[in-house]
């Protein structure tokens, strides 16, 4: 099915809890109110025409200026081989929606994963706790105005410029090159004295200078 077709079948199904198809012609996208969130999905991934079989993705986006966050649905069908996404504006103070983990299974660790990094809450979920994070730790590391503590139980949390390492790294480089240079010069033998090239080839020693004795 077109995205046209996939829309109309929701506005049919639930009208205005569904918005209207942005943009129609670059991936399209419509945005669904929270409240009926559950059952769109539940009737998109259970209608045979549609038959959505697969959550793809579930990201999250941080509005301040909007003082919003939006869900963001990537789905997929295995059996229709079409696509669609879904969009649900949240209130950024209390982030809050019903989890479609009942829906998809996929959705368990991917609802947790935007609980622990942006703190949306998704009501209903099994075991929403965060994923990547300490349990303890402060805040949410993906919204734009997190600022992150400075340790965490006593172990700073500053890391250095990875660029920094880098150029560490080719100062070592370069010492050790040094050193091992230097030690090759102190372990080679003396260099044999020069000879003429008269001596050179007739194998004879160069003679001593002669000195010019007072009259």
């Amino acid at each position: 099915m077109t995205p046209e077709q996939i829309h109309s079948a929701l506005a049919a199904k639930f009208g205005e809890s569904v918005g209207a198809l942005q943009p129609p012609n670059k991936d399209p996208w419509v945005e669904v109110k929270a409240p009926a969130l559950r059952e769109v999905c539940a009737f998109l991934k259970s209608d045979p025409e549609l038959h959505f079989d697969c959550l793809m993705n579930l990201s999250t986006v941080d509005w301040p200026k909007k003082n919003q966050i939006h869900v963001v649905y990537h789905l997929f069908s295995y059996e229709k081989r079409h696509a669609f996404v879904l969009k649900v504006l949240l209130d950024r103070a209390a982030p809050a929606l019903a989890s479609v983990e009942p829906v998809w299974k996929s959705a368990d660790w991917l609802e947790r994963e935007q609980y622990d990094l942006m703190g949306v809450q998704f009501d209903g979920h099994p075991d929403l706790r965060r994923i990547m994070l300490p349990d303890d730790w402060v805040g949410h590391p993906l919204r734009k105005d997190y600022a992150e503590q400075a340790d965490y139980h006593h172990i700073s949390t500053t890391r250095e410029s990875p660029l920094d390492g880098f150029v560490r790294l080719d100062e070592m480089t370069k010492r050790a090159a040094a050193a091992a240079a230097e030690e090759k010069t102190k372990s080679a033998p003396p260099a044999a004295a020069p000879t003429t090239q008269a001596a050179a080839a007739t194998g004879a020693e160069t003679p001593a200078p002669k000195t010019e004795l007072p009259q």
